[in-house]
């Protein structure tokens, strides 16, 4: 179930009333006349199901309500009312299979965008990825995977394709970029500082390294794995019930790939700078791709929602 607060101007305020009361999957409705200031005008409180939040909010957008005030979509996470139970049941489609484009467009611009905590965790997980594949460690390569914040901005070159929105692709594709080269940047300059001062023996990434070799060896695993994690984020973020978590684990080899390539480049080891640049490539790319038909796929699938709940009925649930 979400919440649907509009706040609209007086011009607009009949027509937004109209529209939410003829709307037949809204479990309550409050309306606060006046009680807007800015803009001037009323605010309209309504319980929907999520599976309708698409289309509330085009219908809402074709009235331009969002140029002269605000919709806004908030989660409601425990709620008890007989109605609600009665037009969630009656609206198509499973609420956590709904993607609500607006939720997850918002995100993808808030967390695409390139800030001082962006590039502090990319540069802080490409750090960690260095010293895992200096000591060959899988479980601190882990680390470093989880610490990376660049899955959602991946996700994000996807979602601007399929929803059309040529300045999160651009600010996606700039983060993406800027964050990666930052992050080797630097840590191709504090490899270089431990080699000079002595402080760290290096030698070690000329021998054998059975636990993290796979960074610079692209092979069809690679893609395959990255569309299989590609897919699963995009899930993740779109969907009421995914772990958020997912997303930052999903980040498979682009974090260990740039803290390879940033030693490869403080070493001369130019044969692992290649071969993790590819990596990092196909990882990214696969992902890409991935999310993109994912979300292709979604958004066919929800324009005809198949009515399969088998849940119990609103009285017996309210009486639980």
């Amino acid at each position: 179930m979400l919440s649907l607060r509009v706040s609209t101007t007086a011009q607009l305020s009949p027509a937004v009333e109209s529209l939410l009361a003829a709307e037949r999957h809204i479990s309550s409705l409050t309306v606060l006349r006046g009680a807007s200031v800015q803009p001037l005008g009323d605010v309209f409180i309504a319980d929907i199901p999520r599976e309708r939040a698409n289309l509330l909010v085009d219908q809402l957008r074709a009235l331009d309500v969002h140029r002269e005030g605000t919709i806004a979509l908030n989660p409601v996470d425990t709620w008890i009312s007989q109605a609600g139970y009665t037009v969630e049941e009656q609206a198509p489609g499973q609420g956590a299979d709904a993607v609500v484009w607006a939720e997850v467009t918002e995100r993808a611009y808030d967390d695409s965008e390139l800030n001082w905590t962006y590039i502090s965790f990319m540069i802080l997980a490409t750090l960690l990825a260095s010293v895992a594949i200096l000591t060959d460690s899988t479980i601190v390569l882990i680390g470093a995977m989880v610490l990376g914040p660049e899955f959602v901005p991946i996700a994000a070159l996807g979602l601007a394709l399929v929803r059309k929105r040529p300045m999160l692709l651009r600010q996606a594709l700039r983060t993406l970029i800027y964050g990666f080269a930052i992050s080797i940047a630097f840590t191709t300059l504090i490899a270089i500082i431990l080699n000079v001062t002595n402080i760290v023996d290096f030698g070690e990434l000329n021998s054998a390294r059975p636990g993290t070799s796979f960074i610079y060896n692209v092979n069809w695993w690679s893609l395959a794995v990255a569309l299989i994690a590609g897919a699963a984020g995009v899930l993740s973020l779109t969907s009421s019930k995914g772990s958020g978590l997912i997303g930052v684990f999903i980040s498979v080899t682009t974090i260990p790939a740039s803290g390879n390539i940033a030693l490869g480049l403080a070493y001369g080891m130019w044969s692992q700078v290649l071969g993790s640049s590819a990596q990092l490539i196909v990882n990214i790319t696969g992902m890409a791709i991935a999310g993109w038909l994912t979300l292709v796929l979604q958004q066919k699938l929800w324009k005809s929602p198949i009515q399969v709940k088998a849940r119990p009925t609103p009285r017996q649930r309210a009486d639980q």
